[in-house]
């Protein structure tokens, strides 16, 4: 009988795409892989930590899969485990720390264990994250992401990822172009091209993003692509004007704006000022008039006041982006946010939450009702909910059909008729 193995992936889509590739690589080696709440011999878990949260929700789900497989190796690798390997090598249960400059000798590590009394901690300790773990995903869902970069070299006030994650890097784009190859060959159309800090790509090579667009838009097969997240200051208008002009390229962006008020985003050590941020969101609206623009925001940095907050909240009610994430300040050690000084009350930050909250519903129903009665391309995915299946537009809308197994992974033409309250779009297939 095959050994079983499972993955248990926190925090970004970077970590998804490692997280598959490691699958692959237990797979190649004879394992069965199988899902998160099965029984399992080998439970992996690639962990998240920019935010408490993401720690807390790590360690429970180590304790969870400890009680469920008492008997089972737990090995747990990822920006928690290179943060603090000690804090989760004390965890009963856990057999393997790893940390992320290692990861992509996770399987070797697991192959190598033997009896032991307590964890065994790799790579945590280490100055300097150098290596790249070059990764994408395939067979998790019906697109896959493309890791292009890793590392950031920003050092943001808040942000434990330069510590987590080392600084910025790549692959070169003639790598990277074969890795699609193979994500074509799989039979999937769409990539999302993902990294820490993607838009920095070309550190280690010297070459550029939009020479990375403009190579991996050749790529037969792959019929779609989207920038899973591109900081302000990097998104060029060379990078805009290409999407924009590129049928490949969708019309679909996530670009981080954190405060919308200058005194903050000074305190945040960010690159630019919410006048340039606003010009580059208008940009891209400009030449993509029905582009899907998300954005980051970080109530509750130490210092906001309420005037800082209206200005964040008062430049989001300009831009009406389609869709707001929204975090409350989680204080992360190390960083420098944490020894400065008027903290908000945690109270008053989820109070602000609450209202960007607010602001993001009326924001996303008001930019999806702009389907309704249109046509569009949908790539629908495999999960069936209550009889439904359900695809995204190019620009991002969310939409569902009557389950047919016949269009899976297929790019459809659509109309548009309904919407729901979750601001899904109940649409026909026509062509």
């Amino acid at each position: 009988m095959k050994r079983r193995v499972s993955f248990h992936t926190l925090g970004c889509k970077l970590n998804f795409s490692e997280s598959s590739t490691l699958a692959r690589q237990f797979e190649e080696g004879g394992f069965e892989r199988v899902g998160v709440n099965e029984p399992a011999d080998i439970c992996v878990i690639n962990s998240c930590s920019v935010t408490e949260h993401a720690d807390k929700k790590c360690r429970n789900i180590i304790r969870k899969l400890h009680r469920r497989n008492p008997g089972a190796i737990i090995a747990v690798t990822g920006c928690y485990a290179q943060l603090k390997p000690y804090e989760i090598a004390e965890i009963e249960g856990v057999d393997i720390v790893l940390g992320n400059n290692d990861k992509g000798d996770l399987y070797k590590r697991v192959l190598e264990l033997g009896a032991r009394s307590k964890a065994e901690v790799y790579s945590c300790d280490c100055e300097e994250i150098s290596r790249f773990f070059a990764a994408f995903s395939t067979g998790d869902r019906t697109r896959s992401f493309l890791k292009v970069q890793d590392g950031c070299d920003y050092k943001c006030a808040y942000c434990t990822i330069h510590y987590a994650r080392g600084s910025s890097r790549n692959m070169p784009i003639a790598d990277l172009v074969e890795e699609a190859k193979q994500v074509a060959a799989s039979g999937l159309k769409e990539i999302v091209i993902t990294g820490i800090n993607t838009g920095d790509f070309g550190r280690t090579t010297g070459e550029k993003f939009i020479d990375l667009l403009r190579a991996l838009n050749e790529v037969e097969g792959i019929e779609r692509y989207r920038i899973s997240s591109i900081e302000p200051n990097l998104i060029t208008d060379e990078i805009i004007e290409f999407c924009a002009a590129s049928p490949k390229f969708q019309h679909h962006f996530h670009i981080p704006l954190q405060s919308g008020s200058d005194r903050i985003l000074g305190l945040m050590r960010r690159r630019y000022t919410s006048a340039k941020y606003a010009d580059r969101i208008e940009k891209v609206r400009s030449l993509m008039p029905d582009a899907f623009i998300g954005i980051d925001v970080i109530t509750g940095f130490p210092g906001e006041s309420e005037e800082d907050f209206q200005q964040t909240y008062d430049l989001l009610a300009r831009l009406k982006p389609s869709f707001l994430h929204i975090f409350p300040f989680s204080e992360r050690p190390g960083t420098p946010a944490v020894d400065m000084p008027d903290k908000v009350p945690s109270y008053i930050s989820t109070q602000r939450v609450s209202r960007l909250e607010e602001l993001c519903d009326e924001l996303h129903a008001e930019f999806c009702a702009q389907g309704i009665g249109a046509e569009a391309d949908v790539l629908f995915e495999s999960t069936m909910r209550g009889g439904m299946m359900y695809g995204y537009t190019g620009n991002y809308i969310r939409v569902k059909a009557p389950y047919d197994k016949a269009v899976i992974n297929r790019i459809c033409r659509v109309k548009m008729l309904s919407m729901d309250e979750n601001h899904d779009l109940l649409a026909e297939v026509i062509g």
